[in-house]
């Protein structure tokens, strides 16, 4: 007996381990195996259809391979056109009369010009991506994938909330978010595309618009009234204008208007008219009836101009001029009228240095007491005695304070001058002081109280500050805590104006007041109007029942002297009274109210 072959024993290792098994072993193996296969179908199944973009696999006969869930949710097809197999033809053709309801030859000629692009891009070997915009509103990225095989893989991406927030982001940058309108930056480039577009004989027009009211109404009513009112405002300037005009707002209550085509100076000005007929017409907001009106600043282009910022400046300048002679009026731009915006520049430019030059003092007007008619107190109002223009009244040079923040290091010397004033004056008499917005958002209002008293050795009880309702909209919190602040420090808080804005009553229940002025508007109106009468009678009786005390300002005569005496108020104040006076005329005016009130019953 030999030995077995070399080559059979070499056979016998090589071969498959599984021959080694019996039948038994060997149909367990199989089974195993086809469970494994099974499993790892099922995981990409479980995958394939959990995928949140849709997904489908055609072969280089453009029939279906595979789809996920999502590729058929997408397109809504029936569950016999996902089957293995199924012609992109049919597919495509159902797609298309479920979007548009359409079938037929030309739509079959539409799908074969896009199976003949869709093979050349594939035949490149580069993935490539297309938009689709279905009938639902959605909008999905198609991209494809070639295979070696001549098929493709294509993915479909529901990018509809991407698109949709990249549109709101580009309308943000190009639109008012409060009112819908084009925006500043919009504006500017409009306008200087406009410009460069402008043909030999052509012309366009700008209107730079003003809201003249819009101020009071925001410290009237609040900022929720003041936002409700310029959307209604951009709304009738929308309604106002051609299609082919372009309508922005540049910020706050101004707004511009890009007047397209050949425009004549009285087409400019049959706009300006328009625009100011419907803006002036009453509006009800928010359960309150506003009325308002309009200054418009107008601009030709070539005629005034070549450049956006000379035409812009020009516009400015016709404005200027429309707000200096009293608002409510449109002008068109003419040669030299910059003139007066030129002196505002200067004035701005000069209150910067006034205060280091020593070219403020104050006035104080008399308060008196209507039940001991003596003077109680003296109201310090400020003064500007300007080295070209001489004296200069608050309303004049006022918002340019505010306007360029001086008004901070000026309040801190009107507290610091009225304390050093006070302390010559009797024990009895206290002094009263306006605080503005800008010196409460500065941060150091307490200290700055804190440290005028000091200096000047004043106790706190004979300091009286005044403040606006107006301001008390701009941050209530941060308000009441300074003012509680100052409460404690021991100096008196008055609120002034009260009675012109519609918040007054929580207002006084909401911060620390001493004493509440009664609005010279509704003083002035009293003779006349037993109905004002009744108001200044029941808001000096609501202050007595809340321990304030009331002042009634702005009192030019005897009547309303007698008419306020008699609603109730305890003090009172105006022309009647006093006129406010330099500090060194201060004695014989105290004296002189002294007699002529001694002997009033």
């Amino acid at each position: 007996m030999g030995k077995e072959p070399a080559f059979d024993r070499a056979s016998h290792e090589a071969a498959d381990p599984s021959d080694q098994l019996n039948d038994g072993a060997r149909a367990d193996l199989l089974l195993e195996q086809k469970r494994s296969l099974e499993q790892l179908n099922t995981w990409f199944e479980v995958a394939l259809n959990n995928m949140v973009r849709g997904l489908s696999m055609f072969d280089a006969d453009q029939r279906l391979i595979v789809c996920n869930k999502s590729y058929r949710q997408m397109y809504s097809l029936p569950e016999e056109l996902t089957q293995p197999g199924t012609p992109l033809t049919d597919i495509v053709r159902y797609h298309v009369r479920h979007e548009t309801g359409r079938q037929g030859a030309g739509e079959d000629a539409k799908f074969s010009r896009w199976l003949t692009e869709h093979r050349t891009k594939l035949a490149e070997g580069r993935s490539f991506s297309q938009i689709q915009h279905l009938r639902s509103g959605r909008t999905l990225l198609v991209t494809y994938q070639p295979l070696a095989d001549g098929g493709w893989v294509d993915i479909q991406e529901d990018i509809t909330e991407k698109r949709r927030t990249e549109e709101k982001i580009e309308w943000l940058a190009h639109h008012d978010a409060l009112t819908g309108v084009a925006n500043r930056f919009y504006f500017r480039e409009t306008f200087e595309q406009a410009l460069k577009g402008l043909g030999k004989g052509q012309s366009l027009a700008l209107h730079w618009l003003d809201l003249d009211e819009f101020k009071e109404v925001n410290d009237t009513y609040g900022h929720p009234i003041g936002d409700a009112l310029l959307k209604a405002v951009a709304q009738r300037l929308r309604a106002s204008i051609r299609k082919t005009d372009f309508l922005a707002r540049l910020g706050g209550d101004e707004f511009a208007i890009i007047q397209i085509g050949a425009v004549r100076s009285d087409q400019c000005e049959r706009l300006a008219k328009r625009l100011q007929a419907s803006i002036s017409k009453p509006y009800n907001i928010l359960g309150h009836t506003i009325t308002i009106s309009a200054s418009l600043g107008i601009v030709r282009a070539p005629g005034h101009g070549r450049t956006a910022d000379e035409l812009l400046k020009n516009a400015d300048i016709a404005l200027y001029s429309v707000k200096s002679a009293g608002r409510r009026g449109f002008e068109l731009y003419r040669r030299g009228c910059g003139q007066h915006i030129d002196a505002q520049h200067r004035l701005e430019a000069d209150i910067q240095t006034a205060l280091s030059r020593d070219q403020f003092e104050l006035h104080y007007q008399p308060i008196l007491s209507l039940r001991t008619h003596h003077v109680s107190s003296c109201e310090a109002l400020l003064r500007w005695r300007h080295p070209r223009n001489g004296m200069i009244s608050p309303p004049e040079f006022l918002p340019l304070a505010e306007k360029t923040g001086a008004i901070v290091d000026i309040g801190r010397w009107v507290l610091g001058q009225a304390c050093r004033d006070a302390t010559r004056w009797a024990d009895e008499l206290t002094v009263t002081v306006n605080l503005s917005l800008l010196q409460f958002e500065s941060g150091d209002l307490t200290s700055v109280v804190q440290k005028a008293l000091s200096d000047a050795g004043l106790p706190p009880s004979r300091l009286e500050l005044e403040i606006s309702e107006a301001l008390l909209e701009r941050d209530k919190g941060k308000m009441r805590c300074t003012l509680e602040e100052l409460h404690r420090l021991g100096v008196g808080i008055t609120l002034d104006n009260f009675g012109k804005a519609t918040g007054s009553l929580s207002s006084l229940r909401s911060f620390p007041f001493d004493k509440v002025k009664i609005d010279r508007r509704l003083v002035r109106e009293v003779p006349g109007g037993a109905d004002n009468a009744a108001i200044v009678k029941a808001v000096a009786a609501l202050a007595e029942t809340l321990g304030m005390g009331t002042v009634a300002e702005g009192i030019e005569t005897l009547d309303e002297f007698n008419t306020v005496a008699r609603a109730g108020c305890n003090k009172a104040q105006g022309f009647y009274i006093s006129r406010p006076v330099p500090v060194g005329e201060l004695d014989a005016v105290l004296s002189e109210c002294a007699l002529r009130h001694s002997h009033a019953a």
